[in-house]
């Protein structure tokens, strides 16, 4: 029983380690290849955005390979709660996941502007507000749990180059370039740089985020209905 009980709780360990370690990355990406891109962009807005983009695409990939057996790779409180929902990971466990994620997010950005030689507490002043954002950060997460309920019903290995992927195609096709996740949108307000969102943005960011996740998995049992007779 002692041993059982070592091995539940040195998994759950891995787990969150995973799940703060991953968003952390997935945070120095995004903030980091901003910075970078605008820095040689050389004023070309677009071009440091599919630099941005590119960048957050492939590391998405390698953080779900790496740390999907040990966690799941959610790297996103949306994710986790959809999985909650699901029944599919316990609320102790998601609300453990989302702590992970949102300390993990902060020390990621913090990384970046470290790497960068930048001042490591900012407060964004990038306005990202309006309906045509909120609709796309909507619309941005409905796409993203899709994509991985759909994977994971059919054809799961081919999860984290499916992720990866929209999210890249997701920053050129949304007007909010698909922040997609609520630790993301949080750790964001603490870069003014090119990935940053002003903390007045951020609640409707994350309620459009959860209204997307919702919408999701509503329609998922739909889609994906279970083969269990």
């Amino acid at each position: 029983m002692t041993h059982y009980g070592k091995d539940v709780s040195g998994k759950r360990t891995r787990q969150f380690l995973a799940e703060g370690l991953g968003t952390a990355f997935l945070l120095v990406t995004i903030v980091g290849s901003g910075i970078m891109g605008t820095k040689l962009a050389g004023g070309n807005v677009a071009l440091a955005l599919l630099a941005n983009a590119l960048a957050t695409g492939a590391i998405l990939v390698v953080l779900i390979l790496i740390f999907g057996p040990i966690s799941g790779a959610h790297l996103n409180p949306a994710v986790s709660i959809a999985f909650a929902l699901r029944r599919a990971l316990s609320w102790r466990d998601c609300l453990a996941y989302m702590a992970a994620q949102l300390l993990g997010a902060i020390v990621g950005t913090w990384a970046a502007h470290l790497m960068f030689d930048l001042p490591l507490w900012q407060i964004s002043t990038t306005p990202r507000s309006g309906p045509a954002q909120w609709v796309s950060e909507g619309i941005a997460t409905f796409g993203l749990l899709l994509t991985v309920f759909g994977c994971l019903a059919r054809t799961p290995a081919a999860t984290a180059y499916a992720v990866g992927l929209y999210i890249a195609a997701a920053y050129w096709f949304t007007a909010s370039t698909s922040f997609a996740n609520p630790a993301v949108t949080i750790a964001r307000t603490l870069s003014d740089t090119f990935a940053g969102i002003a903390p007045s943005g951020a609640p409707a960011f994350i309620l459009a985020q959860i209204a997307g996740m919702s919408a999701a998995l509503a329609l998922q049992p739909v889609l994906w209905p279970s083969r269990k007779p």
